[in-house]
């Protein structure tokens, strides 16, 4: 209001909104007190950030409060959030993505022949497929392969790689397992893994029919 109204004294605008004009004061100092606070958390925290480019606001809470201590401050963990929000000082955190499956490779791709498929007896179909274990600066890849009927994972391998030597183990086990000469299966996505020589030749020597999926995901028995 002062701004709108620069030759009315403070007593006369307090009043008009029922504050004394000592209340109005105190508003006043409160914000200054809040912006020298703000301004020795930004400088705190563009200090470690010069040391520590990448640390997030949860670390940077723990490393603050002793600093702040010496200041005679202290703050919440959602207060800092946002104010490092407001200039823009908040980390984004990158993910990183783990592609198992490369399709845009030269050997053969199978049809889908489950498309159409009932099943409904175990060893009719298998469905493979290759997923990823976070470990601490690390991954190591699960080849698992699962009977579509009974659920039931029939062979599995840890590989540190993603090369076709896991998923020609996790085979080799399935197919020791095996307990009948019916028709069966062999489902997956279309990953080098699954099309190379040493792979097909294991399905083909013991009689399995070879079928992948058309978008990736081995467990979309549709293409649809």
């Amino acid at each position: 209001m002062k701004l709108y109204y620069p030759q009315t004294g403070i007593t006369v605008l307090c009043k008009l909104f029922g504050k004394t004009r000592h209340a109005w004061y105190d508003n006043k100092w409160r914000q200054q007190d809040v912006f020298l606070k703000d301004e020795i958390i930004i400088q705190l925290v563009l200090e470690i950030r010069n040391q520590l480019p990448r640390i997030g606001t949860r670390k940077l809470m723990f490393m603050l409060e002793p600093m702040l201590a010496l200041h005679g401050l202290q703050t919440g963990r959602d207060y800092l959030f946002d104010l490092l929000a407001k200039h823009k000082l908040l980390i984004r955190t990158r993910k990183r993505k783990i592609i198992t499956t490369d399709s845009r490779h030269w050997m053969h791709k199978y049809s889908n022949l489950i498309k159409e498929v009932d099943i409904n007896r175990p060893e009719q179909v298998w469905v493979s497929d290759i997923t990823y274990i976070r470990l601490c600066n690390s991954f190591i890849y699960l080849s698992l392969i699962t009977d579509a009927y009974s659920k039931k994972i029939v062979g599995y391998n840890l590989h540190k790689t993603l090369e076709a030597e896991g998923c020609i183990i996790a085979l080799q086990m399935a197919l020791q397992q095996r307990t009948h000469d019916l028709s069966l299966i062999h489902h997956s996505d279309r990953g080098c893994q699954y099309c190379c020589k040493e792979y097909v030749d294991l399905l083909c020597s013991n009689n399995i029919a070879i079928s992948m999926t058309n978008n990736g995901d081995p467990y979309e028995i549709s293409d649809s």
